[in-house]
C-alpha cells in the first residue's frame, strides 16, 4: 500500500441554490515513502486546491464532494477534526508560498516554533527550544540561538522561508507539501531553498509534493510529475520521461514557454488564450480552445487518462520536436 493514495477526488463550490461548480474533477495520485512528486500547471489549474483537499482544509462553502484521501491506511476525509490534527502539521507538514503570511508578525520566531512543537508533543519549553534551535541549524540559518528571539520582519525573505521549512520539519513529518515555496524570492535564493528542500528530503527519507508552475524546478527536484489543467490531471509519469517527450499538447506548450527554448533576441513562446474559469469550462476537453490539435472529438467529450495522458491526440516524437 502506498503511503498516500488520492482516489477520484472532487471539490465543489455552490453556485446559486441548486447548482455547483467543481474546482477539482476526479484527481487521483499515489505517493510512496520518500518519493518526490511535482504538481505543475498555470494559475487556476487546481494545484493549491489539491493540497488543501489532501489536508482536509477546504473551507465552507466548498466541500470534497467525492473521492478519498488515504494516508497510511486512514481516510483523512472521514476523520474528526481532533484526529486530523494529529496528522496535519505533525505527520504531514505544509510549506506555503509566502512566509510573511505563514508567520505571525507579532510573535518571535522562537515563540511560534515552540508553540507548534508543544501543540503536537508533550515537551518542556526548554527542551522544545533546544530542538527548535537544532532545526534552525539544520536549514542553515546562521546564529540560530539569536534568531529565535527575532521577529519575522527582522529577517530577509530567504531566512523567513528557511524558518518556515524548519517549522515544517519540527515534528519529523513523513510528507511535506510545498506550495510554490520560492515564489516570493529572487532567483539565487530560490535555487538555495530548493536545494535545501531536496537535501532534507533525501537525508531524512521524507516524501514531497512540490506544487509549482515552473517545470525547470521540478526537473531538478522531483522523480514523478503530474500536470494539471482546469482541475484535472492531464499528464502524469516519470519526470524526466515527460520533460524529454511530453505527450499532452498542454505539457508541450509549458515546456516550449521555458526561456531556454527561445533563441537570443526572439520572443518567448506563449500558449494561446488562457485557463478557463471553473464556471465557464468549454464542452469536451477543457484545453480544446487553446489546442492546435483539437478535433471534433475533443469538442464532444472529455478524454480519460490513458497511458499517462488525457488526450485523444497524444503527441508523437516528430510533433514534439517542432
Amino acid at each position: 500500500m502506498a503511503m498516500l493514495e488520492v482516489r477520484d477526488l472532487h471539490v465543489a463550490f455552490p453556485r446559486g441554490k441548486n447548482d455547483e461548480v467543481e474546482a477539482l474533477r476526479g484527481v487521483s495520485l499515489t505517493l510512496e515513502k520518500g518519493e518526490r512528486l511535482g504538481v505543475v500547471g498555470e494559475s487556476g489549474a487546481g494545484k493549491s486546491m489539491l493540497a488543501f483537499a489532501i489536508l482536509n482544509l477546504i473551507a465552507d462553502p466548498g466541500r470534497v464532494s467525492k473521492g478519498s484521501v488515504t494516508f497510511n491506511g486512514e481516510n483523512l476525509l472521514s476523520l474528526s477534526e481532533r484526529a486530523i490534527r494529529d496528522i496535519r502539521g505533525n505527520r504531514i507538514s505544509m510549506i506555503f508560498q509566502d512566509p510573511m503570511v505563514t508567520l505571525n508578525p507579532v510573535l518571535s520566531i522562537g515563540t511560534q516554533m515552540i508553540e507548534t512543537l508543544q501543540a503536537h508533543r508533550k515537551i518542556s519549553k526548554s527542551d522544545a527550544r533546544k530542538l527548535c534551535i537544532d532545526k534552525l541549524k539544520l536549514v542553515a540559518i546562521p546564529s540560530a540561538e539569536t534568531r529565535m528571539d527575532a521577529y519575522p520582519h527582522e529577517l530577509s525573505g530567504g531566512l523567513r522561508q528557511r524558518v518556515v521549512i524548519a517549522i515544517a520539519l519540527l515534528t519529523d513529518p513523513e510528507l511535506i507539501i510545498a506550495d510554490e515555496p520560492t515564489t516570493a524570492l529572487d532567483v539565487t535564493i530560490q535555487a538555495e531553498i530548493m536545494a535545501l528542500i531536496l537535501k532534507l528530503c533525501r537525508e531524512h527519507d521524507v516524501a514531497l509534493i512540490l506544487i509549482t508552475h515552473d517545470l525547470g524546478v521540478v526537473a531538478e527536484v522531483t522523480e514523478r510529475l503530474m500536470i494539471m489543467y482546469a482541475g484535472k490531471c492531464v499528464e502524469e509519469g516519470n519526470t524526466r520521461t515527460i520533460i524529454d517527450g511530453p505527450t499532452h499538447p498542454y505539457t508541450s506548450g509549458l515546456l516550449k514557454a521555458l526561456p531556454q527554448h527561445a533563441g537570443r533576441g526572439s520572443r518567448l513562446y506563449q500558449i494561446p488564450g488562457s485557463m478557463p474559469p471553473i464556471t465557464g469550462l468549454p464542452p469536451g476537453c477543457a484545453y480544446n480552445p487553446r489546442c492546435e490539435y483539437a478535433t471534433d472529438r475533443c469538442h464532444a467529450g472529455a478524454p480519460d487518462l490513458v497511458n499517462g495522458a488525457a488526450c485523444f491526440n497524444p503527441l508523437k516524437t516528430a510533433e514534439i520536436a517542432q
